[in-house]
């Protein structure tokens, strides 16, 4: 598909199909291989199980018209998880003596990075997501890495900004575009170098894969991405793969409803006082809102918020009857979790971060304002 006038929906929905052939499935099956027949020189696209599978073909092709549709020669390359995607590209990138700028307010696991970052001689620095904080540590650094909205907090930077600031300075720029997906943010639009995201969580939006890809237009950045995967084997399986691309046809369906539910949910939240620290970037007053409409088409299924304390998040987590207490987000079912329980993020021992799942708005909504009175009715 190259018709940059198609719609989110019909895009999600044929993104990556292959030719119609007679008496052929529309979506092909899982290739289960790990060789192929290679007669004579190895010439053919494909080899060997660790290097390349149709079906993975398939599913990047479809990931790549979705991050950047219409466009020829984007590459998208797909991982076994996000956090093998995220690796690829700093450790493809960055050598010793390089320096790396991440967020302070990323993705839990981040600080794992850090310590093997700084092992292999790459200096690490950190700032916040907000006000574009990052800019501040930009000087002479090799790769600025961007978490927009951020992850737990919901922060959100301006791409476009930190991009133009981050080239002039001879530095590559990276998107972790989990929270928001392709079809509430295309960071290459905005001019980003790579795109990256854990596959686990909307993408694919059913809690049942692991998965992560990295697109980016460079075909030289995008071989040394390809060749990490090949050397570290962060491959996924075809089955995987295959159960990615069909759950491709129902994202905007999915995002649609769990973005609109989100809204409607954080309007809710905002109107009760046993609730602080509400955000939610398609909040008319929240902090990021200006900067998250300027780049973002969706802003995502993930409301987070406080309550007084830890006794009481968790009296409201087990109120709950049509949430899931699980660490992830993005899925058909909603999810909502203490996030301090992990320890890894600075943030207050009652912070909620909240998963609007595909339910019917009203039950949900429902449910969580029973639990929320509920949890504060200690008699």
């Amino acid at each position: 598909m190259t018709d940059q006038e198609y719609g989110d929906g019909t895009r999600a929905v044929r993104a990556g199909l292959p030719e119609p052939v007679k008496y052929e499935p529309t979506l092909p099956g899982p290739v289960f291989a790990a060789h192929f027949h290679l007669p004579g020189e190895p010439t053919g696209p494909y080899t060997y199980g660790r290097d390349e599978n149709p079906t993975w073909t398939h599913l990047e092709r479809a990931i790549g018209e979705l991050e950047a549709p219409g466009e020829e020669g984007v590459e998208t390359l797909v991982f076994a998880s996000g956090m093998a995607a995220i690796s690829a590209v700093l450790f493809s990138q960055l050598k010793a003596g390089d320096a790396v700028v991440l967020p302070t307010d990323g993705y839990q696991a981040l600080p794992l990075l850090h310590e093997q970052l700084r092992a292999y001689g790459v200096e690490v620095r950190t700032a916040p997501t907000g006000d574009d904080a990052q800019l501040s540590v930009l000087d002479g650094a090799r790769l600025l890495w961007l978490e927009t909205p951020s992850n737990p907090g919901l922060d959100v930077c301006d791409v476009r900004r930190l991009v133009r600031e981050a080239h002039a300075a001879g530095a590559l720029v990276a998107v972790d575009n989990t929270l928001a997906t392709p079809l509430g943010q295309r960071p290459l639009a905005l001019g980003a170098d790579f795109s990256v995201a854990s596959d686990t969580k909307g993408m694919t939006g059913h809690g049942d894969v692991l998965l992560g890809h990295v697109s980016c237009r460079d075909p030289r950045r995008a071989a040394e991405v390809r060749r990490w995967r090949k050397i570290v084997g962060a491959i996924p399986g075809p089955m995987e793969a295959w159960l990615a691309h069909r759950s491709l046809a129902t994202l905007q369906l999915r995002i649609d409803r769990q973005c609109s539910t989100a809204l409607a949910l954080a309007r809710t939240l905002a109107e009760r006082a046993d609730v602080t620290g509400l955000r939610y970037p398609g909040l008319p007053d929240d902090p990021s809102h200006a900067v998250a409409a300027r780049q973002m088409r969706r802003f995502g299924p993930v409301v987070s918020f406080e309550l007084a304390d830890r006794e009481r998040a968790e009296r409201f987590l087990e109120g709950l009857r049509l949430v899931d207490d699980a660490t992830s987000f993005g899925g058909v079912r909603s999810t909502a979790e203490r996030r301090g329980r992990w320890g890894g993020d600075a943030v207050a021992e009652g912070f909620i971060r909240f998963s609007v799942g595909a339910e019917d708005p009203e039950d949900l909504i429902a449910d969580v304002v029973r639990a929320l009175d509920e949890a504060g009715n200690t008699d």
